[in-house]
């Protein structure tokens, strides 16, 4: 079986937040399941701004472990390195 979460390597910044997008996503559809109720609720969501405001928080921490699990992406960027 293949998971579709193999690690959380990141060649750059915009890979990791890609990536930090899917686990949110995931962690919902893992939540419901049911691809009915989870359209039923998106119009709710999608429209109020406590919601997205959650939901970007929700993006935001992932982002921070990724970000924390690629070391930051100092090997990448010479800047960053010591």
């Amino acid at each position: 079986m293949t998971s579709w979460l193999p690690n959380l390597v990141a060649a750059t910044p915009e890979e990791g937040f890609d990536l930090a997008i899917k686990l949110a996503r995931m962690a919902v559809k893992k939540t419901q399941p049911e691809e009915t109720v989870r359209e039923v609720l998106r119009p709710h969501y999608a429209n109020d701004a406590g919601d997205l405001i959650a939901a970007s928080h929700v993006v935001a921490v992932h982002f921070a472990t990724i970000a924390a699990a690629n070391n930051y992406w100092a090997a990448s960027d010479p800047e960053r390195q010591g």
